[in-house]
């Protein structure tokens, strides 16, 4: 079975450390290869733009005093035709400008470089904070997210740095709320990711945290407001409503997307019918927090859910988040072996690597047998990450209704580190 096999990683340390150096190494060569990739080295010189070259050439336009063009998606896909040399994918920008801010320093970098090193620091980052959460089991947490963790290296993008900030804000959430709440007020550079983690928050009553992240918002948005003008946040809510059209219209590669909307809606189910798919999913993702409390189960499963669902409230959200659902798998797993059987946990695992394998494998398929410059849109391709993510919170859900500790004893704890 899935589950006995892979926690056998669990029981011998020389096993677990064979299996950390093996996939450390792995991703150290995909991180080298894609590095030559994103530099156009050799017969990458000619290639379709991926999502750190649009971080790129955001960051230059802050610097050129011109951002809330990126915000208009002629604008942008001009800039994005100029810096692949010819036609390029679709990806419009939706970040909040915060986030600009935050990449603006790679504008002085070629593309390979400033890759390899935003790539090395948020990888770095992401498995330092997944280690102190999961202890014995961060090989365990590596073998099941192994996927995801290759697809967010391949396209460059920010999972890591999501994933990383959640956990500290877990990490943090008893002793040092202040740090919790700067570490979750950061999460303004994605916000849609956060709502569970400010649910939990509120319902847990951690004022100091909640205080602390509306302050760093306050204080990035008003940085952001004196640095491109109040002009910028009316382009940045022309852009979600643009896209949100793009979205409906099935513009957007929906296979690589988890969300319930992009799962219907490539099953055939209407935008509409999707969209309310959507939304009951996203009710019952933040019902599973709640009924943490209710149910009394151990603070760490409660926050691992928490952390899980994160992923499955907005219908924008692709496999490269899936790094996020790692820390909350992290949180989980000491409670996993008490609470689920082995077929449940089986499933769970299962269900995970589907999620972060099924982009993978399709953006493979469809490069080998329409070529590399593809377009998704035109070739019928299920968004299975969706279905999967919706089969687990079902499993989340029952396992907290079931609950584990006695109703007196309320979880106030955050979890533990080691």
């Amino acid at each position: 079975m899935l589950a006995e096999t892979l926690e056998q990683v669990r029981l011998s340390p020389s096993k677990r450390t064979t299996y950390v150096r093996f996939i450390l190494a792995a991703l150290a060569v995909i991180v080298a290869f894609k590095t030559f990739w994103f530099a156009r080295f050799g017969g990458w010189a000619d290639r379709e733009l991926a999502d750190f070259d649009a971080f790129h050439i955001v960051a230059q336009r802050v610097w050129r005093g011109d951002l809330d063009q990126v915000y208009h998606f002629e604008a942008l896909l001009k800039m994005q035709m100029e810096a692949a040399g010819g036609m390029t994918g679709f990806m419009p920008w939706t970040y909040p400008p915060q986030y600009a801010l935050l990449v603006a320093p790679f504008a002085f970098l070629p593309v390979g470089v400033g890759y390899l090193l935003f790539t090395i620091a948020t990888l770095a980052l992401y498995l330092v904070t997944l280690r102190a959460i999961s202890g014995a089991n961060f090989a365990l947490a590596l073998v099941i997210l192994f996927p995801a963790l290759a697809i967010t290296i391949g396209c460059g993008q920010n999972g890591f740095l999501t994933g990383a900030l959640l956990a500290l804000v877990c990490l943090n959430l008893e002793r040092r709320q202040w740090l919790a709440g700067l570490a979750l007020g950061a999460m303004v550079i994605k916000p849609h990711l956060a709502i569970a983690a400010g649910v939990y928050l509120l319902v847990t009553r951690r004022w100091i945290a909640l205080g602390t992240a509306a302050s760093v918002v306050l204080t990035s948005s008003l940085l952001c407001t004196l640095l491109f003008g109040w002009q910028i946040w009316l382009a940045w809510l022309g852009a979600i409503r643009e896209s949100a059209s793009f979205l409906e219209q099935g513009f957007y590669p929906l296979f690589r997307m988890i969300s319930t909307y992009a799962a219907l809606y490539k099953a055939g189910f209407p935008a509409s019918a999707a969209f309310w798919g959507q939304m009951a999913v996203a009710g019952l993702a933040l019902f599973a927090i709640v009924l943490g409390m209710l149910r009394r189960v151990s603070s760490k499963f409660a926050l691992g859910v928490t952390v899980m669902v994160s992923v499955m409230i907005s219908p924008y959200a692709y496999d490269y988040d899936l790094p996020i659902l790692g820390i909350g798998l992290a949180l989980a797993l000491p409670d996993l072996a008490k609470m689920a059987s082995p077929r449940e946990r089986n499933l769970i695992y299962g269900l995970i690597l589907i999620a972060g394998a099924y982009g993978l494998l399709q953006s493979g398929r469809l490069a080998v047998q329409f070529g590399q410059k593809a377009d998704p849109s035109q070739h019928f391709a299920p968004a299975i990450g969706g279905f999967a993510l919706m089969a687990l919170l079902v499993l989340l859900l029952r396992l907290v209704w079931r609950g584990t500790e006695p109703a007196s004893v309320l979880p106030q704890a955050a979890p533990a580190t080691k």
